[in-house]
């Protein structure tokens, strides 16, 4: 019962999250610079004023603000996002086309980033633990501190250069050949051939946190007194790793995770503009610069309602974990 109260007020909050995001995206979207309307007129090549003036009543430009935002609310009650004029389709449409494309590459890079950044900080803690080879821990943190500092886009280019133009092992640009027409196996590895270099570039700069976080967790947590006891009664250092010091320093990394997964959402929109990778971060890119407002409106929803759900399932996972810990103990995490 203390974990069914725990996770309803949880979806609570979560919905007044959603339902705050989208109010502010609303107005802050109607306060960006430029009218949609004379956007699309532009690019018609007619733009006389009643034509334009046409278009604002056609897209209900010419209501006033708070009719504008109750409508909007309406829709999306009712999963109606509106309709694209750039593209001439539903919103909803064009969202769950390209979300596929930006979960798979999410998931990689996710993934990636956690398997090697917890690895490596194992091991430099090890390495700086034992007074052995200290070389190892000075060179984890110092790669993982270029790999921090590194912008995201340089990366990304750089990979481009060497991996594609200058030894040609990877392709750079696309989720999949084009025109190859393949199907089954050929077509996934194929797919696999793309995602390496958006993977590894979005991955990197996420797996350098999880490394120094890593480390620093578990020199915290072996120089505790329940790591001296398991010691002291025989238990191998392999299995005091493993099973008492790990366990409870990935707390505060299974924490961090839910946070950087809502960052590589955003993340991703860069990764995806430069490798042409056909998610909802280059649609996002794509509606910025067409002034398509409702399909902006509907990618801020949708992430914001991905970071609520990856929040709310890192506090699920946190309460799993250790149970000992209350309800209100990850609130500023949700937040």
């Amino acid at each position: 019962m203390k974990f069914l109260s725990f996770l309803v007020s949880r979806i609570g909050k979560a919905l007044v999250v959603v339902l705050g995001v989208v109010i502010i995206n609303f107005f802050l979207i109607r306060l960006a610079p430029g009218d949609p309307a004379a956007v699309l007129a532009g690019q018609a090549g007619a733009g006389d004023a009643a034509y334009v003036e046409q278009l604002r009543v056609a897209f209900g430009l010419d209501k006033p603000i708070m009719t504008q935002l109750l409508l909007y609310l309406k829709g999306v009650v009712q999963l109606d996002l509106g309709f694209s004029y750039r593209n001439h389709v539903p919103v909803l449409d064009l969202i769950l086309e390209r979300l596929p494309a930006t979960f798979l590459l999410m998931s990689c890079a996710f993934v990636f980033s956690i398997v090697l950044g917890v690895f490596l900080g194992v091991v430099a803690a090890k390495a700086r633990y034992r007074n052995k080879r200290r070389w190892i821990d000075s060179s984890v943190m110092t790669g993982a501190l270029v790999l921090y500092a590194t912008p995201l886009f340089w990366l990304s280019l750089m990979g481009i250069l060497l991996f594609s133009v200058v030894l040609g092992w990877l392709p750079a640009f696309g989720m999949e050949t084009v025109g190859a027409n393949l199907s089954g196996w050929a077509r996934a590895a194929d797919i696999a051939q793309h995602l390496v270099l958006p993977t590894v570039t979005l991955g990197c700069f996420f797996m350098a946190v999880y490394v120094r976080l890593t480390r620093a967790s578990m020199l915290e947590v072996i120089g505790m007194d329940f790591v001296k006891t398991a010691r002291a009664k025989g238990v191998s250092p392999s299995r005091v790793i493993r099973a008492h010091v790990l366990r409870n320093a990935l707390l505060p990394v299974i924490t961090f995770a839910g946070i950087q997964l809502g960052q590589m959402a955003g993340g991703a929109v860069l990764t995806e503009t430069v490798f042409a990778w056909p998610g909802i971060g280059r649609l996002m890119f794509d509606a910025l610069l067409q002034r398509d407002y409702q399909l902006l409106l509907g990618i801020f929803l949708v992430t914001s309602i991905m970071v609520v759900v990856f929040n709310l399932l890192t506090d699920v996972l946190y309460r799993l974990i250790d149970p000992r810990i209350g309800a209100g103990g990850q609130q500023g995490a949700a937040a």
